[in-house]
């Protein structure tokens, strides 16, 4: 059973990393219904077991309507392309990325076209000094 916390061979606790996890794409359009609805009744069920264990926490759906705020305007959506949609978000707590990914790998909801983007959380705060996601090209190397 996974904890907030895993052990160690010297009985010292060390805290698990937190990793946003994307929903994206859309269903696959070949299948039929009751079997996108059976992968979903699974996917649910699944989830709660992880959360149980404290290998998840709960996340959400997202609705189809959102607006983009920038320096500019704020604008109606949604935005991203159909490939690239976002359906939603939940957080996973493992010992690496790859532990995440393996977990995500699980989801019953991949057999019917929905992929996840399985990404670590940041803890420190942003600095225009420090290359992160958001840093220009340039200044990034």
């Amino acid at each position: 059973m996974y904890s907030e916390e895993s052990e160690d061979p010297m009985n010292t606790s060390l805290p698990l990393h937190e990793y946003l996890i994307l929903s994206r794409g859309k269903w696959d359009e070949s299948l039929p219904p009751h079997e996108i609805q059976d992968a979903i009744d699974r996917f649910y069920v699944w989830h709660d077991r992880c959360v149980e264990q404290g290998r998840m926490k709960p996340g959400q759906r997202l609705a189809v309507q959102g607006k983009l705020v920038s320096r500019a305007t704020i604008m109606d959506g949604p935005f991203a392309e159909a490939k690239e949609v976002i359906g939603g978000y939940w957080f996973v707590l493992a010992d690496s990325l790859e532990e995440a990914a393996t977990l995500m790998s699980e989801n019953p909801c991949i057999a019917c076209g929905l992929e996840f983007e399985v990404r670590p959380l940041e803890a420190e705060r942003a600095s225009a000094y420090v290359a992160s996601n958001e840093t220009p090209g340039a200044r990034a190397s």
